[in-house]
């Protein structure tokens, strides 16, 4: 992999085009990287215990090594 944890790095192709962030976490055996701000997904969750609400999370997915770029 061309990326490691800490890099700057810029979105190549995808809904999140020409952004940036940096890499949050990598994972080499899937060949894809965590990077902040960037593929964030609505996540309802379900309340489990009487009482509690359910909760909209904001959630980081993952995103192919190969649709993003190291910058400067």
């Amino acid at each position: 992999m061309h990326v490691k944890k800490d890099d700057k790095v810029i979105v190549l192709t995808g809904k999140d085009k020409s952004k940036t962030g940096l890499v949050i976490k990598a994972l080499p055996k899937e060949n894809k990287v965590i990077v902040s701000g960037v593929n964030v997904l609505k996540v309802h969750k379900k309340p489990r215990k009487s009482g509690e609400k359910g909760q909209i999370i904001d959630k980081t997915m993952p995103i192919h090594v190969s649709n993003v770029r190291k910058t400067k």
